[in-house]
Formats: structure tokens, sequence, C-alpha cells
């Protein structure tokens, strides 16, 4: 369908549109036209993806004079696959309208893991060993040997690409990923490198948030990038964490030792050098003295991961006179090698602030903060003098120096954290020197700064005014959508007792109570009975999970579980809670029906949607708060508290409820999809608790099913189910329309358009 929205008019593929959706796009038309940034809460399952899509694509066509760039970020591979799915929808859509004017590029970017075609490379299981194996073909040195000496091996598809030259281009279309692979196989062109050098030409550009916010990959990727770009971070409730593990570095005892191996490797290779092309040591010494920006333009396959921290204006110093020379340099990081190992030998908790740490560093060591910050870079440029391709072995180092640059660089936002065990096995000597990053607005400033409008979506950002706080930013627009229904699909209910009216709750006093572990044994197998096919349930952590399990299966209430469903339950190891998802979709498919246990903030609470039959009724047991005594997390909460005036028990029910409304957000995928969610612990009847929770949950929540025990849920959701077999009409009735046509959205004035979506 085609309709105007102001003065754009916009394509969307499909013959319907909901209410929300066409609310959603005008907000966005808001804020493209103030040229600032929003944030935009839409329930999961109404088309988000492509009303965004819609609306930008369509706006870029109606102003051709400014074109603006769309950068698409997304937390995983399968959802960049879903988005180009469904651009490639609306592109066939607005071509076959507007015919050739409509036509742009789209590309997915992602590692060399996941677009490389050489199967020689490919053979390696992890990413960082695909990385250093492409790097062992491409390099230039190696190209520049094997021009010399055939018999040394290169990359076929490379040096196809290469011979190209500028002729190696995309022509206009949506290319996935697999698309972007057979593209290259047909050519022989490798595509990691032709997708690397269209993504400046691209219109939409879809990659990781890595891409953009972690400033080691940032600085390669993104540098291209034009002001008058729209960046989309989706599915953005937890942008904060990224952000903040974008810049924090763990080192710990194993990292050390493999960091000496490293320094041992670089002195051979340097007297290997002295030895016999003295010259090229020389010459990296001379370049260091004009400043780290004059190393004049890499090779593609050279570039490795931009400096963490450094401002342009640094980079153009003269590096300290101190590391300039490759043996100087190697002794600079020994001793601080040296420091690190005796700072973890400590029988103590240690916490310190960067500038403290950098003055013990220097009386100790005598390593100053300018020697610091310029590690990183010194040693990016040392292993391209050495010409080292073995980069996946060079990853403790490189761990070293991005913790010294960020240690040198900042001095606020940040803490340093030495722990000599977990505290959760104490008996287990491991000790582990974090850095840690409090301040999640460090790593997403400069993308505010350099882009023009920056969209943060997702079906959970409530409660949405603490996000600015976090972020450290002012949107434009900021607004959370309902969800318009033609049935009351959804059916959240909180539990506060077992039918034997004892409470229930994971609270740490009461979580190993036996009562409360029965109760939700009870609760499991009494909603086992009754609902149909799938039924997914959220413990609060992996440990919690093993220990309910086994008291289950202890006292006999997991057979009379498994007599109605099967159970399948979600273990830390990626395989297999893979064949256990398949399994779990076989046995709801076969009628048999089935069980999944999975955990808040695991993989599967972030990113597998559960729709229709595989989901028609989640149970989340307890509240998922955070690890409460964690020291990284107490420094944070302190920095939030100082800093933005965040209250500690505000930021911590934000954090669990913006994590129990994404596991139950999982049940419900569309419209027409139904499902019941029961939040099963009595701190969820509390206000503070509950009011934290999404709009669209919150506006199904009724008074009646705040404060339910097991038997009184079980006739609900009995009722619940009942209701939901009846037929019914899909457009809505009279009174309030849920899918709008052509016709409906021609028709509305601003006016009557509230009334229609309220």
């Amino acid at each position: 369908m085609k309709f105007q929205i102001e003065d754009v008019t916009v394509y969307f593929p499909y013959d319907h549109i909901y209410p929300e959706q066409y609310a959603y796009m005008l907000e966005l038309k808001r804020a493209l036209d103030a040229k600032g940034h929003c944030l935009l809460e839409m329930p999961t399952g109404t088309g988000k993806t492509i009303a965004l899509l819609s609306l930008i694509t369509s706006y870029v066509l109606s102003k051709p004079h400014n074109p603006v760039k769309l950068i698409y970020c997304t937390r995983t591979v399968h959802e960049m696959e879903k988005t180009l799915a469904e651009l490639k929808l609306l592109h066939n859509y607005q071509t076959t309208h507007l015919g050739d004017r409509a036509k742009i590029l789209a590309v997915g970017l992602s590692s060399r893991k996941n677009l490389c075609v050489n199967p020689r490379v490919l053979a390696a299981e992890n990413r960082d060993s695909v990385d250093a194996g492409c790097r062992r073909l491409t390099a230039s040195w190696v190209r520049a040997a094997a021009a010399a000496n055939p018999n040394v091996p290169t990359c076929e598809f490379f040096e196809e690409y290469e011979r190209a030259g500028s002729s190696a281009v995309l022509p206009p279309g949506v290319y996935t990923l697999q698309d972007l692979r057979a593209y290259g196989k047909k050519k022989g062109w490798c595509p990691y490198f032709l997708a690397r050098h269209m993504v400046q030409f691209a219109n939409v550009v879809v990659y990781s948030y890595q891409y953009l916010l972690d400033p080691k990959v940032a600085g390669i990727i993104s540098k291209e990038m034009q002001r008058e770009s729209v960046v989309v971070f989706d599915e953005a409730h937890n942008i904060d964490n990224v952000c903040i593990e974008a810049l924090s570095v763990s080192v710990r005892r194993q990292t050390l030792e493999g960091a000496r191996r490293n320094l041992n490797k670089m002195r051979q290779e340097i007297e290997k050098f002295k030895a016999t092309d003295a010259g090229r040591l020389r010459a990296e010494y001379n370049r260091l003295v004009e400043g780290l920006a004059q190393r004049g333009n890499l090779a593609l396959t050279d570039t490795w991961l931009s400096n963490p921290a450094l401002p342009d204006d640094i980079l153009k110093e003269a590096v300290p006179g101190n590391i300039r020379r490759a043996e100087h340099f190697v002794h600079v990081l020994r001793r601080l090698v040296q420091y690190l190992e005796g700072r973890l030998e400590t029988e103590n908790v240690e916490k310190e602030g960067p500038v403290a740490f950098v003055s013990s560093l220097n009386t100790h060591a005598g390593i100053d903060q300018k020697t610091l910050k310029f590690c990183y870079d010194r040693l990016h440029s040392l292993m391209l003098t050495l010409e080292i391709t073995d980069t996946d072995e060079f990853l403790h180092i490189q761990t070293i120096c991005d913790f010294a640059t960020l240690v040198g660089t900042y001095t606020r936002g940040f803490s340093i954290i030495i722990e000599p065990f977990d505290e959760r096995m104490p008996h287990i000597p491991d000790p582990v020197l974090q850095l840690s990053c409090h301040d999640a607005s460090l790593a997403i400033k400069p993308v505010f700064d350099r882009f023009q409008s920056v969209v943060i979506t997702s079906g959970t950002l409530s409660p949405i005014d603490l996000y600015p706080r976090l972020l450290n930013f002012h949107p434009v627009v900021s607004r959370s959508f309902k969800m318009s229904l033609t049935r009351d699909c959804i059916c959240p209910m909180v539990l506060t007792r077992g039918s034997d009216q004892l409470p229930v709750s994971t609270k740490f006093d009461m979580r190993s109570d036996k009562g409360v572990v029965r109760n939700y044994g009870r609760l499991l197998v009494e909603m086992a009975s009754i609902v149909p096919d799938g039924i997914v349930c959220f413990f609060v952590s992996y440990s919690y999970m093993d220990g309910i399990v086994n008291s289950w299966n202890e006292s006999g209430l997991l057979k009379d579980i498994m007599q109605h469903k099967l159970v399948f339950i979600e273990t830390q190891d990626v395989v297999e809670t893979t064949l256990a998802l398949d399994n779990y979709r076989k046995a709801c498919d076969c009628g048999r029906g089935a069980i999944f246990f999975s955990v808040a903030r695991g993989k599967v609470a972030e990113g597998i949607d559960f729709d229709r039959h595989y989901g028609r009724l989640v149970i989340m047991f307890g509240v998922p708060f955070q690890y409460t005594l964690s020291k990284i997390l107490l420094a944070r909460l302190e920095y939030l508290r100082d800093t933005f005036q965040i209250k500690e028990g505000d930021f911590l029910t934000f954090d669990a409820l913006r994590q129990a409304a994404q596991c139950v957000g999982r049940v419900i995928r569309s419209k027409a999809d139904y499902g019941m969610m029961i939040f099963a612990d009595k701190r969820y009847s509390r206000h503070d608790k509950r009011s934290k929770l999404p709009g669209w949950i919150l506006s199904h929540l009724r008074d009646s099913h705040l404060n339910l025990s097991t038997d009184m849920a079980l006739h609900i959701a009995r009722e619940f189910l009942r209701k939901m077999a009846q037929p019914y009409d899909k457009a809505g009735g009279s009174s309030s329309k849920t899918l709008l046509s052509q016709e409906d959205v021609e028709k509305m004035s601003d006016g009557n358009f509230n009334e229609m979506l309220y």
C-alpha cells in the first residue's frame, strides 16, 4: 500500500498496516525532520522492523536532494538476516512502483567467519583463528613474497578481487550474508573485503552493535560513514550493557602467561630482523617520531583493530621516546606484565580509580601515563613491522595493551577491581584484575555526536525516562506505544502464593525453602495438565535452575511433569542448547507438547522466539536481579548514584524488570498469536516493581490478576484458553480498527487517527 505522511509518500509492502505502525512512523518522521535522536518503545510482534525500513527508505526517496544513509544495528546474525529479508521484500515492492529510481544498495556486514568462502580458512573453529588464517594468506608481505615465489600460499578469492580493481563492485540490490557468499563464489571474489569496500557506497548497511559501539572496531569499519546518516539500534533494551562491555577489560593469570610468551616471541623476531633487515626497524622508528597518524595508508588486509580510546589530535603527536625503539617497547611491556603479576598476588579485594593505579604503576614500574596511552598503537605498528600474521596467538598481549591504553586515557567513569577468587567459589584461587567501565555514555557519545539521528528502539524500554540519563543524551522524541488488539490475546498474571496459601518468591532467604520449591513444582504440574503445546519457564540463574530441578527430581514432581509433557533444558553449551531447542520444537509440532527450562539473561531469553504453539504459556520464576554482591556491580551503582543521581534500588529494579519483560515477551510474536504470562513471585504485586513493566503488558494486567494463588491462576488459564479457541474478526469491529487498509489510512485525519488507535 502507498500513503502520505505529511510531505513523504510511504511505500509499505503489505495490504494492511497496524495503527501503532502508523503512529510509530509519525514519531519517527518527526525525529528525522528535527535531525535529532529518539527513543521508541513498540510492543513485540507489531512489525517494528518493517515500519522503520519503510519510513526511512521512503523518506530518502521523497527528499532526493539530501541523501540519508541508514545504518541498522542488530545484536545477532540471525536478526541481521531477518532485517535484510524484510528489506528485500520492501525493495521489490518499491521498484515495481517506481522502477529504477527506487533501486538501492543494501549490504549486511559480519565477521570473516560468516562471510569467508575459502575452505582452507573456514576449517578453523573460532572467529579469531579464521581472522588469523585470512591474514596468513592476504597480508601485504605474504603477497609480496608470493609474487617472488609461487609456492607461497595466497587466497585465490582475494587475488581475484584485487585483480578486478575498481570494477569489483556490487550491482544495486539487497544482499544478505548468504547472497554475498553466493555472489563472491560466482565471481571468484572475496565477499568479506568486497562487503567492507561497498559499505561506504551502500544506502543501507546492516551490521552488529560492536561495529559502532566498540571503538576498536568502529575506528576501522565505521570511520567512513557520513554525518547524514540515521543510525538505528534495534532490540536496544540492553544497550547500556553493550557500551560498558566494549570498554571493559579482564586480566587473569593465563592472560599474563600468554603475554610473556608473546613478548619472548617478539624479542626473537626483533633479534632476527636486526641481523637480516635492520633498515625496516629504523624506518619504523623514524615514522613514530612523526606521530602515529603518519603511518600512511595501510593495505586493507593489514588494518588491525583501531585504538580503543585515542582521539585524532593525540595520534598526530610523536610517540614517547622510551617506546620508539622496538626492543625498548618490549622491555616496557615486560615491566607492565611483571607489575600486573605482582598486583594479582593479593589476598584481599582491592578497588581503585585509574589515576591512583597509574601513579602506583609509575612509582613501581616507571611507566608514565603518556606511555600507557600509546601502547595499543605501538603494538600494532610493531606487529606490522615484524610481519606477524598469527594474530590469534597474540591476543594476550593485545589485551594487556588495550588495558594500558584505556587506563592511561580515561580518568573517570572506570574502576580497577582486583579479586583473589570468585565469591561463589571461595576455595578456588582464581585472581582477576578487571578494568571495569561504569559509564555507558562514554562508548555511545561519539555515535550521538557524529550522526544526525540515532533511533533507539525495542519492545522493552520501560521506564523510558531512565535511558536518556544512563546514556547522557537528549532525545527529541520519546514515546511508548500500546498494542491495538481485536481480542485480549495476552493474559499476564501475578502469582504470589501456592495452593496451600504459602507465599512464593526467589528472595535469597526464601528461595531454598521446601514450601517454595514444592509450590513452584505444583504450579508447573497443574499448568502442564491444562495448557496445550509448549510452555517456557525462566529461572533467575543457572545455579538456581539446577538446584530446583534437582529437588523436583528427588521429590518425584519432575516425573509428574513428564507425564504431561517432555522437558528440555538450556545449558551453558551452545550446541547442547540448540539441540534441545530443535527437539522442543519437534515435540510441540507432533502434539506431544513440551516444557523448556531456560535462564533470564541467557541466550534463549535474548534471541529465540516461542511464537504460535511453541509458547502458549511463559512462567517467570522469581525476579531476575543481578548478583548484588558483585564488586563490579556495586562500583557501577555507586558511580550512577554520584554522577547521574540514579538510586541503587531504582537501577536494580529497572534492570531486573527489563530482563523479566524480555523473557515473557518471547511468547507473543504477532497479533494472531496468543499466550499467558505468569510472574511467579510475591514481589511483582508491589506497585514499585510492577510499574516498571512495559505499557503493553501493564495495559492487560487486570487488578483481579494481581494476587493469585495456584488454583486461581489455573481457573483464569482455563477461561482464557477457552476464549482463545473462539473464532474472531481479524480486522477489528466497528468500535476499534486493528488493521487499517489503504482507504482507512487516506480517510484518517490526525484527530480521528488517535481515536482509532486508542
